[in-house]
């Protein structure tokens, strides 16, 4: 009697130890494959937020136009100025922007281009040739809120090449509202 209840306890331990290994090993398998899961959920939604960011136009408020800005003599280099010290998010290379803008000649202070008086923002991301090169060095440190002149030389901007209004050779002055960042 006492051998077959050593035979029963033994054979009821053995199962008890494949059971409980069978459990556990289903158990690390299933977090591992949740962690595979989340790892690469989470790689898929920053892969989104960042090709999210396209240029384009985004719903916004009008706002006043700017005055026209008229640089003395030839611009040689770009030069960026706050009219408008923002308290916001510095903007940073990558960064996704919404700006209001009003773009000028410098030679003569033609309008070719603006969206301060539209109910639409410009949305870009920044150092990734979405914009003119002006655009991608000028508006660096820029804070939300914060309102920039940038003074362009036409190396920074459209070069040699005509766009629209704006002739080959063109040296820009943009005024940029910064209104957010992402």
């Amino acid at each position: 009697m006492t051998k077959k209840r050593d035979r029963f306890f033994a054979a009821f331990g053995a199962l008890l130890f494949l059971v409980t290994a069978s459990a556990l090993t289903i158990a690390v398998i299933a977090n591992g494959v949740s962690n595979h899961n989340a790892s690469k959920d989470s790689t898929q939604t920053a892969n989104s937020n960042a090709s999210s960011c396209v240029a384009s136009s985004v719903a916004s408020t009008a706002e006043t136009t700017p005055p026209v800005y008229k640089p003395s003599g030839a611009v040689k280099s770009l030069e960026s100025t706050d009219l408008v010290a923002g308290n916001g998010t510095a903007v940073k290379s990558g960064d996704c922007l919404q700006v209001k803008y009003y773009g000028t000649l410098a030679s003569d202070g033609t309008v070719f281009d603006e969206n301060f008086d539209k109910s639409q923002a410009f949305q870009f991301q920044i150092g990734k040739s979405q914009v003119i090169k002006g655009w991608d060095q000028g508006l660096i440190g820029a804070k939300v809120g914060g309102t920039r002149r940038l003074v362009i030389p036409a190396q920074l901007g459209y070069g040699s090449q005509s766009n629209g209004s704006i002739p080959a050779n063109a040296d820009l002055v943009f005024t940029v509202k910064i209104m957010a960042v992402k």
